[in-house]
């Protein structure tokens, strides 16, 4: 989330109830697309990577809303959030709203990863294969070669 006043609640709270499940309303929507509109340089050179299943034949969506949380990019096969964070994310009341988002999206079985933007900026390569692992990570059994069943 590398903006400020991403991820909150429409009417300015950002507290979400564990176990509270709901889909976007259509003001999330309205911000997703704004924010894929203007994204930060380390967003857009990640996207470059990403988008169209260039990698590894895998689609990520960007700016993607899930309840009242927008997510940089999402993998919805693997359920898995990737958050691209720039300098704001050390200040700890920013750190202490991304546990919180993190721990509601994992109730609703989303994994995030969070990368630090001058990496995405200097290290693509080992950004990349660092998601590549997520995602197969989340994609198979790690015990196992074969698909989950339905994949």
């Amino acid at each position: 989330m590398g903006r400020t006043g991403r991820g909150q609640r429409p009417g300015g709270g950002d507290s979400v109830e564990d176990g509270e499940d709901f889909l976007p309303d259509s003001q999330s929507y309205v911000r997703a697309k704004a924010f894929r509109r203007v994204m930060t340089p380390p967003e857009a050179r990640l996207w470059s990577a990403l988008r169209a299943s260039r990698f590894r034949n895998i689609k990520f969506r960007r700016q993607h809303p899930v309840g009242p949380y927008i997510l940089d990019f999402y993998c919805a096969a693997a359920r898995l959030a990737v958050e691209v964070d720039g300098a704001v994310h050390d200040n700890p009341d920013q750190a202490r709203h991304d546990q919180r988002r993190t721990a509601w999206l994992a109730i609703q079985g989303i994994k995030v990863i969070r990368l630090r933007a001058e990496y995405v900026r200097t290290e693509l390569d080992g950004v990349l294969g660092f998601i590549g692992d997520a995602v197969r990570t989340r994609l198979y059994d790690p015990l196992s070669e074969s698909p989950p069943p339905g994949r």
